[in-house]
């Protein structure tokens, strides 16, 4: 089953990673590639290289970034391939380990549809 687990982070706030937790980071998704847990994994550029488009009413309105309305946003992915929530989760962790005291981040991890399946 795979699963999305994405990464949230305030972008007021963020530091870039030093060389050492990239390293580290790099080391990490080697193993979980070799034991077939990771699938692909990206970083995400700040929120003012990007917009967002929403629809309401039928209307379909943009709004470029940086979205100052929103402290925390999506900073990157990964994509998981689990047996089930609690194996994802436990997979989460070992990333979110690696980045040791200092950091605030976040991962919101779901289960994504079967056969591609859309809302």
């Amino acid at each position: 089953m795979r699963f999305l687990s994405l990464i949230r982070i305030d972008e007021t706030t963020a530091r870039p990673p030093s060389e050492q937790l990239l390293a580290d980071m790099g080391r990490l998704m080697e193993q979980m590639t070799r034991e077939g847990v990771l699938i692909q994994t990206a970083g995400l550029q700040p929120s003012a290289h990007g917009a967002r488009l929403r629809l309401r009413g039928g209307r379909i309105a943009a709004t470029d970034g940086p979205f100052a309305e929103s402290k925390e946003v999506i900073g990157g992915y990964a994509l998981l391939e689990a047996a089930d929530l609690d194996e994802a989760l436990a997979h989460t962790r070992r990333f979110l380990a690696v980045h040791g005291e200092g950091w605030d981040i976040e991962c919101e991890v779901r289960p994504l549809m079967a056969d591609g399946a859309c809302g």
